[in-house]
C-alpha cells in the first residue's frame, strides 16, 4: 500500500467536487480500488501502487478535459473514468496551455512557433518584434506550462516602470498601486491561463513573482521561468544586471521592440547592445517576429505598418538633404 498527495490545481475544487460533492462521489464509486480523501486543494489517494498510478492517470484527464472544455459533468467523469488509456483525443502537440474556461493557447504564428522552438533549445530566449506580435503572450503561456509541468518551481515576470524612470514616487498611493500599472499586461496574460484563486494564491505563496526590473537586483534565480517584458526600454547596465541573475535551471526569455523605446536619446538600449554582442553565444536563442505575427485586431498591423512606412520616408529624407 502506498499513499500519494495530488495538489488540485488549474481547476477550482467546486469543478472538480461539485456542489455537496456530487462529482467527488462519482469520483470515489469509479475508483473503488482505492480510497481517496480530499482536503480542500489536496487529495489524498491510498491503495496498491498500480491502482494509485491508474488512478493518478485519470485524474489528469480529468484536468486535461477541463482545460480545454471548460468543463467537468459527472458523465465525463464517468467516460474518462473507463475509456482506454491508450486513446487520447485531447491531446495536441501544439497546445501550450490550456486556460481558463477550456480557452486553448498555442503559438499561432510562425515565429510565434519558433519562440517555443528556441525555447526547448536554449535556456535564455530574446523576442524581438511589434506590438501584438504575441512575445509576452507566448512566453508566459511556456512559463506556466513549465510550472504546471514541474520543470520550474516559480514564475517571475519583470518589466522596467521607465515612464516614471524607476522611480515612483511621485505617484499616488503604496508602493503596489504605483508600480501595479506597468506591470497590468503581466497580470492579464496570467489571468487567461490560471484560474483566479490559483492565481491569487500563487502570489501569496511566491510561486508567481511580478516586479519591476529595479526589484531583480542582487537575486540569483534558480528553477525559475523568468520573463523581462519591454526590454528596449532597458539600458545597458539594467540589462546586465537581469540576464546576469540567471541561476541554475533557469528558464530566461527577453522581450521586446526597438521600435518603441522610450529611453531618453542619449541612452542606449540594453536590448539593442544585447543583440548586438550576443547574437553568436550557443545556448542563446533570437526570434525576430514580424507584422504578419501580430495577432490583436486587424488595424494594429496596419497602424504598425503606417508607422514604420513613415519613419523610413523621414529617415530617407534626412539622409538625402545636403550638409553646409
Amino acid at each position: 500500500m502506498i499513499e500519494r498527495i495530488i495538489e488540485v490545481c488549474d481547476i477550482e475544487p467546486v469543478e472538480l467536487y461539485g456542489i455537496n460533492n456530487v462529482k467527488f462521489e462519482t469520483i470515489r464509486k469509479s475508483f473503488p480500488q482505492v480510497k481517496i480523501v480530499a482536503r480542500g486543494d489536496i487529495l489524498k489517494v491510498i491503495g496498491e501502487a498500480s491502482d494509485v498510478d491508474y488512478f493518478t492517470e485519470r485524474y489528469y484527464k480529468f484536468i486535461e478535459h477541463y482545460r480545454r472544455f471548460g468543463r467537468l459533468t459527472q458523465d465525463d467523469i464517468i467516460h474518462l473514468s473507463e475509456s482506454d488509456s491508450a486513446s487520447n483525443p485531447l491531446a495536441d502537440p501544439d497546445i501550450l496551455v490550456y486556460g481558463n474556461n477550456g480557452k486553448i493557447i498555442k503559438a499561432l504564428t510562425k515565429n510565434q512557433q519558433q519562440i517555443v522552438k528556441e525555447h526547448l533549445a536554449n535556456d535564455l530566449v530574446f523576442t524581438i518584434g511589434p506590438a501584438g506580435s504575441g512575445k509576452t503572450y507566448t512566453s508566459i503561456a511556456l512559463a506556466v506550462r513549465a510550472l504546471r509541468n514541474k520543470e520550474v518551481k516559480r514564475i517571475i515576470l519583470s518589466r522596467p516602470a521607465v515612464e516614471a524612470g524607476e522611480r515612483l514616487g511621485f505617484l499616488p498611493g503604496d508602493l503596489k498601486e504605483k508600480i501595479d500599472p506597468y506591470l497590468q499586461p503581466l497580470y492579464d496574460a496570467l489571468n487567461d491561463m490560471l484560474p483566479p484563486r490559483k492565481l491569487e494564491q500563487y502570489i501569496e505563496e511566491g510561486i508567481v513573482q511580478i516586479a519591476p526590473l529595479a526589484f531583480m537586483r542582487g537575486r540569483t534565480l534558480d528553477y525559475a521561468f523568468v520573463i523581462l517584458d519591454e526590454a528596449q526600454n532597458t539600458t545597458v547596465n539594467q540589462l546586465k544586471m537581469f540576464l546576469t541573475r540567471m541561476g541554475r535551471y533557469s528558464k530566461f526569455i527577453v522581450n521586446g521592440d526597438i521600435t518603441q523605446i522610450d529611453l531618453p536619446p542619449n541612452e542606449k538600449s540594453g536590448l539593442v547592445y544585447a543583440h548586438d554582442i550576443l547574437k553568436n553565444i550557443e545556448g542563446i536563442g533570437f526570434v525576430t517576429l514580424e507584422e504578419s505575427d501580430i495577432v490583436r485586431h486587424p488595424l494594429v498591423a496596419k497602424i504598425v505598418k503606417a508607422y514604420q512606412q513613415n519613419q523610413t520616408r523621414n529617415e530617407n529624407q534626412q539622409s538625402s538633404t545636403p550638409t553646409r
